[in-house]
């Protein structure tokens, strides 16, 4: 293996030396650790440390780092204290989630290193949504985002690199090929004869770099990190190195051959590196000693500080407190002028209230700028926000679900526009597995909006039309609002804007431009779980949400010798059990009404809350009222047999007859 210091001092040497040791060192103590059973589970990156302590040595201690789970050089090249990393691993209080998540499974602002989840992919959007925010601070910052080459087959790392280059931003996408994904070999993972080639498809520049030499990886990153500075863009970086252990250590290397294992071990980065600089004269055998002695003895004084710390314990409040962020809602008072407007309309005022109010908002979505988006909600906002703020989207929902939580790890809000709620399935992943748990996995907000234009009765059929509402209200750590009128969509919007949760704002797409009302035309907030009640009754309750309330209406209308509350829910999480169960109390009759097909929806739920809770109170079975059991169809006819708005109409009747 061949060395070339350039520039570099002996001091610096020495220091990517001590840096190279320490992970290596402490997988070594892990190992042991596991073989007498005290460490449950261990991935390890022997082997590769010169990747991990290149890149964070090259970057500045400011400057992000999303590292996976063989990367412990980036963890202890941040100089995080060895007890905390050892009782993350232990599940100990004092780790980085409560104990609620293992290995380095986590994020940490302090030291700028946001871990992966095991879906691996997402991580590479949140790199984007990061750099986006250092460009738009102008700061200079880069961003160095790791995957294997595994992940590398998987649409995220496809859609954040074609992002980073549309959007020119300065992410270094650091691929560690070390052989193997798992058990599977390259050969049988991609066709390229190198990965780095894949960069040129994205019109990104690439490289390949001996990932076993610590001063190529660490002198290459740094010349790029110089370059970025003066020219910001994306760059690709293929590092050939090798997995020495299984892909766990339960999984073992059986299935590697031994010839590769031993012409790799050869290349161990640790060992040729000594060597050089015993040749050179920096390092001598005396020094080598101390600096072993030295770390071990700091891992050995860390590893008791975390033997000695008690063991996790469970505390109800504390876990579900965690599930999001705190937030105290701050109230802003409609004002006293108003206009007749639609629901539409009321959006797109919230949204540009909003970017007034929030300097640090980016909305993205597909074709949001100077077209203003399918139903022009963004119309004009180009003009008015600029293009920095008001972003068009490659059409790659999950890596833009990402970027946004990139975003607001990098201290902005974010607001996505799925062009259609349909399509938010090919960006489900980060929403229910980043954004849901972020904050309870460890304690980092996700200040991110999803808007879903969503809903039946436009004859726009299976893929177009669905109200997927259920897909959200189940995952925890998700806030779910869907209002029926003008006046609720704008202030729950500018509320949900405000809270710094993860929020899937629904907005029905047939009361766009089909219902109209007086809104006041300032600024104004809605709090969460505020049902709206809408008609006051003594003989049935009727709860619905969405284009449901509107029906409700019609058919009370139709029949006015009915006495019922009418609940509009407005926010489906948090949902005003309080409102229902008042209710449902006073007429002990009660029938929930949704758009949605009936299995498995929020109907479903709020029947079996009232009967758990309310039950001595009915007179009557709950009724629920949903669409069909199938796709939504295209045709007049059949949508609307597909729709529930007839068969309420029968139900409520035969509900009030009982």
């Amino acid at each position: 293996m061949k060395f070339d210091r350039k520039e570099l001092s002996n001091i610096q040497l020495l220091d990517l030396y001590k840096r190279l040791l320490k992970p290596r060192l402490i997988e070594e103590k892990m190992l042991i650790l596991l073989r007498q059973g005290k460490v449950s589970k261990w991935f390890s990156g022997i082997g590769q440390e010169a990747i991990s302590v290149g890149i964070t040595a090259a970057l500045d201690k400011d400057e992000y780092i999303l590292p996976m789970h063989r990367n412990l050089g980036v963890f202890t090249g941040r100089d995080i204290p060895l007890h905390r990393l050892f009782s993350q691993w232990q599940g100990k209080k004092s780790g980085f989630t409560k104990g609620r998540d293992r290995s380095f499974h986590f994020g940490t602002q302090e030291f700028k290193i946001i871990g992966m989840i095991s879906h691996l992919g997402p991580q590479m959007g949140v790199a984007d949504g990061i750099a986006l925010a250092n460009k738009l601070k102008q700061n200079g910052k880069v961003t160095a985002v790791f995957t294997g080459e595994g992940a590398t087959s998987e649409g995220d790392f496809h859609e954040a690199l074609n992002i980073a280059a549309v959007w020119e931003l300065p992410v270094l996408f650091v691929i560690e090929n070390n052989g193997y994904g798992l058990s599977t070999p390259t050969n049988e993972q991609y066709r390229c004869e190198n990965l780095a080639d894949k960069g040129v498809g994205y019109g990104m520049e690439s490289h390949i770099i001996d990932g076993n030499n610590i001063l190529e990886v660490y002198l290459k990153v740094a010349e790029l990190k110089a370059s970025m500075l003066v020219n910001p863009r994306p760059v690709l970086l293929e590092f050939k190195t090798f997995r020495m252990r299984g892909h766990e250590e339960a999984s073992g290397t059986k299935y590697v051959p031994q010839e590769l294992m031993d012409m790799w071990a050869i290349k161990d980065p640790i060992a040729n590196y000594r060597e050089y600089l015993m040749n050179v004269g920096v390092l001598s055998e005396e020094m080598d000693a101390e600096f072993k002695a030295n770390i071990k003895a700091e891992i050995d004084e860390h590893w008791a500080i975390t033997v000695a710390e008690p063991e996790c314990e469970a505390h109800l409040e504390e876990e579900l407190q965690d599930v999001y962020e705190p937030y105290d809602f701050e109230a802003f008072p409609p004002g006293d002028q108003k206009e007749n407007i639609r629901v539409i309309d009321a959006i797109s005022s919230a949204l540009r209230q909003s970017m007034e109010r929030h300097e640090n908002l980016v909305i993205m979505g597909q074709d949001i700028a100077e077209y203003g988006g399918a139903f022009k909600i963004t119309d004009g906002f180009v003009a008015q926000f600029g293009k920095d703020r008001v972003r068009n989207t490659p059409i790659c929902e999950s890596a833009v679900v990402s970027a946004a939580n990139g975003l607001s790890i990098n201290g902005h809000k974010a607001v996505v526009e799925m062009q259609f709620a349909d399509f938010v399935s090919t960006g489900f992943n980060p929403i229910v597995n980043l954004l849901a748990k972020q904050h309870y996995r460890w304690g980092e907000k996700s200040d991110v909006v999803v808007r879903m234009p969503c809903g039946g009765g436009t004859q726009a059929g299976p893929f177009h039309s669905q109200t997927n509402e259920a897909w959200f209200t189940k995952t925890p750590g998700l806030k779910v609002v869907y209002p029926a009128f003008p006046y609720d969509a704008k202030g729950l919007l500018n509320t949900a804007i405000n809270d710094p949760n993860p929020v899937m704002y629904f907005e029905h797409k047939q009361l766009y431009r089909s219902v109209y009302q007086d809104v006041p035309t300032a600024y104004y907030t809605i709090p969460f779980g505020k049902a709206a009640l809408l008609k006051e009754g003594t003989q049935v309750t009727v709860i619905s949400f969405g284009a449901g309330v509107h029906w409700a209406l019609e058919t009370l209308d139709k029949h006015q010798d009915i006495s019922a509350d009418l609940i509009d829910l407005r926010t489906l999480q948090p949902l005003d059990t309080e409102a229902i169960f008042t209710s449902v109390k006073k007429t002990g009759k009660v029938v929930i009404l949704q758009e949605d097909t009936l299995f498995g929806g929020v109907a479903s739920d709020i029947s079996a809350m009232i009967t758990e809770n309310c039950f001595e109170y009915l007179d009557a079975p709950v009724r629920r009222v949903g669409s069909l059991e199938t796709a939504i169809p295209f045709v007049k006819a059949l949508e609307d047999q597909y729709l529930p708005k007839a068969r309420f109409e029968t139900v409520l009747l035969d509900l009030i007859q009982y």
